[in-house]
C-alpha cells in the first residue's frame, strides 16, 4: 500500500520536494514564492508574490486573515492550473493545479494549522497573535503539482 501524497510532489527531485513540504520550522523567506495564473478576463499570464503554507500533508495558498476578495483566487477559480514558482534559495517553476477547499470541517482543520504554525515564536513575519477565526473567510485552495509532460 503507497502512502498518499496529495500535494503530488512524490515524483519531485528531493531537493524540490524538501522546499515544497516546508515544516514549522520555516521562516517567512521560505514561505514567500511566486505563482503564475492566467487572467480570467484576458487569458494572459498574472505573476504574483504570495505565501504558501503546508499543512494536513498538502500545500496551500490562502489569502490571509480577513478574506477579501483577491484577483489570484479568481483567476484560479476560473482556470485552476497555474505555475509555482520556487525561487528563494532553490529555483523551481512547477506546473500545479488548485483546488478550492470548501468543505467547512476541512476548511477549519487546515486554517487552525495554518495559524498555530505561523504563531510559532521564531516566525517574525506574522503580527500574533493570530487566531482561527480571523481567518475563517479566507480564500484558501489546496495545490497538486502536476508532472510535466
Amino acid at each position: 500500500m503507497s502512502t498518499p501524497d496529495p500535494s503530488g510532489t512524490a515524483h519531485l527531485p528531493d531537493h524540490i520536494r524538501r522546499a515544497v513540504e516546508i515544516t514549522p520550522a520555516a521562516g517567512t523567506r521560505e514561505r514567500i514564492i511566486d505563482i503564475t495564473t492566467r487572467g480570467r478576463r484576458t487569458g494572459r499570464p498574472r505573476r504574483i508574490e504570495i505565501f504558501f503554507y503546508r499543512a494536513a500533508g498538502a500545500v496551500y495558498l490562502c489569502s490571509g486573515a480577513g478574506g477579501g476578495a483577491t484577483g489570484w483566487h479568481a483567476n484560479l477559480l476560473a482556470d485552476p492550473e497555474f505555475t509555482f514558482h520556487l525561487r528563494n534559495g532553490i529555483r523551481a517553476d512547477l506546473p500545479a493545479r488548485a483546488t478550492p477547499v470548501t468543505d467547512p470541517a476541512e476548511r477549519r482543520a487546515v486554517l487552525a494549522e495554518i495559524v498555530a504554525d505561523l504563531n510559532q515564536p521564531h516566525d517574525p513575519g506574522t503580527i500574533r497573535p493570530t487566531r482561527p477565526e480571523d481567518w475563517a473567510e479566507s480564500r484558501l485552495m489546496r495545490v497538486e503539482f502536476r508532472h510535466r509532460p
